[in-house]
């Protein structure tokens, strides 16, 4: 395999003063995949941009000419600074390719290392192939542990690299075949999309916790986490690959579709409609703006509030504040502004640079603010450090009162499909009551969304169906729909032994 971009060097980065998107629950990866196309890279690049806050540590663009043969790109950062020039993108020819933003949550956990950085290439006896992932695999460390004891040699920590080296070991007449019978295998959450010197494939887990949508651009088509990475290069939305279902597609033959597990009932990811997904994409034909205003408008009838203003925890708590003024009543207001220009890092910041935490990237509106009783509206608490600098900011810029109404359950359990989420003592609601909360914050009142309620905002009139949830929701019930194996294996406790 040609590689005519080396990457640079890494670089031990500073220390920064507090993130608040560091208190987040970070989805691992974006990807994105097309056939059919005049210069695939540039589609990659962009719809890839698009899928950026999905992963922001590192991107890689694999393509396939006929000429030079299979070219890759891999690179820590971010898409724009990678992948925008000229120069760098005519080194990647072809009119076949995929892409990958990751966000490291298995492997090494943010210390993203250029070797993890996908997608993952490996060459079999009927040609190349590529492969990137968005999810997790559970069972990982065993069949790591299996695949070395029989001789294979990994280059990364990933547990993507599994599937690469269980397609090796397949007896399956072609590339789809193998990677198909790897994937049985495999355990956990994933969607994935893959690539031959003529083929594009896609798959997503039986359960389909983590989305993958289709989209046609011209005589070519598309594969992409979110439709929003459809709507950057012209594609038309198609339709959602459906869970369990494998789709190769190639220029001459146009999609061909089967199913190679067990049917199972859908168990997609509910955090998704809360907070990971784009809010101008679209879930199951739903505008997931849409589902968070109707997620603060439920929020409005549970957890009613006499204030002066609601306001948004930017940007992922905004469409959620607006519904629960919309249905309230009470006036919506930006009382904190976000510093869109903020970098991650200052070159060799001072320890008063550091001390500032918060304030780099949110300011208070004090005009708006001073003598007010405020509601903020935040998509979720996680370790509860960045609520209580909010909560500080607001009440120095003169608010009379603070009001936390959050747009999610309490994440009370760590997420295993793909989804970085801390150990669980270090979940604030795992540790604490409401109450407890509410008085650890220091706010005036604390209310969080009922999992009923959510369920109905995303489009389930009866609430959570408690026999047969119909989302993935394990971060907030504790209900693993696919066993956490290696975690298991670990000790981790489940809610049933926890309890």
């Amino acid at each position: 395999m040609r590689n005519p971009i080396l990457p640079a060097p890494a670089k031990s980065l500073p220390s920064h003063p507090f993130d608040p998107d560091d208190d987040k629950l970070r989805e691992e990866c974006g990807v994105f995949g097309v056939v059919g196309v005049s210069q695939a890279s540039n589609f990659i690049a962009l719809g890839l941009h698009a899928l950026q806050h999905r992963g922001q540590e590192a991107g890689g663009i694999v393509t396939y000419d006929t000429t030079s043969g299979f070219n890759q790109a891999r690179r820590m950062g971010l898409v724009r600074d990678n992948f925008t020039s000229a120069e760098t993108l005519e080194l990647l020819p072809g009119g076949i390719g995929i892409g990958h933003v990751r966000y490291s949550t298995a492997g090494s956990k943010g210390q993203t290392a250029i070797r993890d950085v996908q997608p993952f290439f490996g060459e079999f006896s009927m040609g190349g192939a590529a492969i990137a992932h968005n999810g997790n695999i559970t069972n990982a460390v065993a069949l790591r542990r299996e695949l070395i004891e029989r001789g294979s040699i990994f280059q990364s920590s990933s547990d993507s690299e599994c599937i690469i080296h269980l397609m090796a070991r397949s007896m399956g007449r072609t590339i789809p075949d193998r990677m198909e019978e790897a994937l049985r295998k495999v355990e956990g959450a994933f969607s994935v999309v893959a690539m031959t010197r003529t083929k594009l494939v896609g798959c997503r887990d039986p359960l389909g916790v983590r989305p993958l949508v289709l989209g046609q651009l011209g005589d070519g088509w598309v594969l992409a986490s979110e439709t929003c990475a459809l709507d950057i290069v012209g594609a038309d939305f198609i339709r959602e690959i459906d869970p369990g279902e494998m789709v190769v597609i190639s220029a001459e033959n146009g999609v061909q579709s089967h199913f190679p597990f067990r049917p199972q009932k859908s168990r997609f990811c509910i955090f998704e409609h809360v907070y990971f997904s784009r809010p101008d994409s679209s879930l199951g034909g739903r505008s997931v703006y849409e589902t968070r205003e109707a997620i603060g408008r439920e929020l409005a009838k549970e957890a009613p509030v006499d204030a002066d203003l609601v306001c948004p925890v930017p940007d992922s708590g905004t469409p959620a504040a607006i519904g629960y003024s919309l249905e309230s009543g009470i006036p919506f207001a930006m009382g904190i502004v976000r510093n869109q220009y903020m970098g991650r890092t200052f070159i060799e910041p001072s320890e008063q640079i550091r001390n500032m935490g918060v304030r780099l990237k949110l300011n208070v509106n004090r005009a708006l603010i001073r003598g007010k009783r405020v509601i903020l509206v935040d998509d979720s608490v996680v370790r509860g450090t960045t609520s209580q600098k909010i909560k500080e900011m607001i009440l120095e810029a003169g608010a009379a009162e603070v009001h936390f109404r959050i747009a999610s359950p309490p994440t009370m359990w760590p997420c295993f499909y793909g989804v970085d989420t801390p150990e669980r003592e270090k979940l604030l609601a795992a540790r604490m009551t409401e109450a407890e909360m509410t008085a650890h914050l220091g706010v005036d009142s604390l209310k969080f969304i009922t999992i009923d309620g959510l369920y109905r905002a995303v489009g389930e009139p009866g609430g959570r169906n408690a026999s047969a949830p119909q989302y993935c929701d394990a971060c907030f019930s504790g209900d693993y729909p696919i066993a956490p194996t290696d975690k298991l294996v670990a000790g981790f406790k489940t809610k049933v032994a926890a309890e």
